[in-house]
């Protein structure tokens, strides 16, 4: 998947044991890099290396919020269903 520069966008991640990690950032390529060092979210620390599986661009950091938010709230399969949409896009 290819990865965005200086833009907001919301992601998901495939952690090593298979679980989804959401989160945002304003630098994309950095917070990938962050989280397969282990400097990134405590949750992915001991789960990598992870895969950047979805990415959304959102207009600004409160957007990106309020996106992150909803996509927690999904159920896994709902979440799945939504990287799968987005991979035939």
């Amino acid at each position: 998947m290819e990865t965005r520069g200086k833009c907001t966008v919301v992601y998901i991640l495939e952690c090593s044991d298979g679980t989804l990690y959401t989160g945002w950032t304003d630098q994309l390529d950095n917070r990938l890099a962050a989280h397969n060092c282990g400097r990134g979210a405590k949750y992915t620390r001991s789960r990598r290396p992870v895969c950047l599986v979805y990415c959304e661009e959102v207009p600004d950091r409160s957007a990106a919020l309020r996106r992150e938010a909803q996509i927690k709230r999904l159920t896994r399969s709902q979440k799945l269903s939504l990287i799968h949409e987005a991979s035939l896009e």
